[in-house]
């Protein structure tokens, strides 16, 4: 079912007899697989508002990624959220949607300096379980009042309701960037040279490493945006600071480093193969003892060693191995078979799943949407 319309929306799911598996561009969400009626939001689609001098854009729910990013780059800004593109992780086809981002809040190497995609988000218009309409938040940030349902929808899976349109903020696109990389790092020492450089007053945008293999050297990688002189001076600053870990090279081509960013963002390192691919988030503290517990694992770690991407055999136990660790691990990737058997997120401390089921009783009370995504 593709309703062209919030009415037609509202109408099929107040009319929903049983479960309903939501879906935007069809590039195959994450989660546990869902057995329902397919719901899609691909007739939402457009821009309806965008004001560059107010730093705000409005859109339906299922507009392709590449129009927004289109629309701002014409004007010289850019979603500072810098959303992954799943297709190239997951192996899937497809049209990335704003609704699909916001949906799983999708946010990516920039997340260090500007924020996730929810702290982009200023409000939200989505169909609850029982077809109503509700509208929360505005176009400026301030215009937030009540429950923060902006914040609430973002990463919610579908499972609270169906994303009709957001607003967001964008931000100008800068004039220029850097990318400096330190080879041959071990994964302690990279993660003291990325937090030596998160913690400059540098504004260091974007923090990644990927350990070496067997024909590929380790390499740390940290971005910084901005102006030209300003890029030009922490540039230096920045080489000077990372001097005592190794040498440092510096790439000022502003196609090289996009390319070389899109790369980490989209996890392209992890991407061959039929492995397991999981996401995890910790202290950056505690990266290198993740890394040292899964010896068989493949690496890409993002935001100074606060995400780390893992590449392994789908019988591996990684939440055992990493029990005692505070954090948590999504499943992003799995055959359709490991991904059936749950537990793709991480299990929820009991008040916390009673708080989780309390909202899904409010805003979905049949219990028909993407039921058991999250599972």
């Amino acid at each position: 079912m593709t309703p062209s319309n919030e009415r037609e929306m509202a109408e099929l799911v107040q009319d929903a007899s049983g479960p309903l598996s939501l879906n935007g561009g069809g590039t195959r969400p994450i989660g546990s697989p869902v057995a329902g009626r397919a719901l899609s939001t691909a007739a939402l689609s457009g821009i309806s508002l965008y004001d560059p001098g107010a730093l705000t854009l409005v859109a339906g729910a299922g507009t392709p990624m590449a129009e927004i990013e289109a629309a701002v780059a014409s004007e010289g800004q850019r979603l500072a959220f810098e959303p992954m593109d799943h297709r190239v992780l997951l192996g899937t086809e497809g049209v990335p949607t704003i609704g699909g981002a916001v949906a799983v809040n999708a946010s990516g190497p920039r997340r260090v300096q500007a924020g996730a995609c929810r702290d982009s988000l200023l409000g939200v218009r989505f169909i609850d379980g029982t077809g109503t309409l509700v509208k929360n938040g505005g176009r400026v940030m301030k215009n937030v009042t009540g429950y923060d349902l902006v914040k609430l929808m973002t990463g919610s899976y579908g499972t609270l309701g169906v994303l009709t349109e957001v607003s967001l903020k964008v931000l100008p696109a800068p004039e220029a960037t850097a990318s400096l990389s330190v080879a041959g790092l071990g994964i302690e020492r990279a993660v003291e040279a990325m937090s030596a450089a998160l913690g400059s007053p540098y504004e260091v945008t974007g923090a990644a490493h990927r350990p070496g293999g067997p024909d590929t050297a380790a390499v740390t990688t940290l971005r910084i945006e901005g102006f030209e002189a300003s890029v030009t001076y922490r540039a230096e600053r920045l080489k000077a600071l990372l001097a005592p870990f190794a040498a440092v090279s510096v790439e000022r081509d502003q196609e090289a480093v996009a390319r070389d960013w899109q790369a980490i963002r989209d996890v392209a390192a992890l991407a061959d193969g039929e492995a397991a691919v999981w996401r995890i988030s910790v202290r950056p503290s505690d990266a290198p003892m993740v890394v040292e517990r899964l010896p068989e694992a493949e690496i890409l770690m993002d935001w100074g060693g606060g995400l780390i991407w893992a590449r392994l055999a789908e019988e591996v136990d990684l939440r055992a191995a990493l029990s005692d660790l505070s954090g948590h691990a999504t499943l992003m990737r799995a055959s359709s078979e490991r991904r059936a058997r749950g537990d793709v997120f991480e299990p929820q401390a009991a008040p916390v799943a009673a708080i989780a089921e309390g909202l899904r009783a409010r805003f979905d009370p049949r219990g028909i949407l993407n039921p058991g995504r999250m599972g």
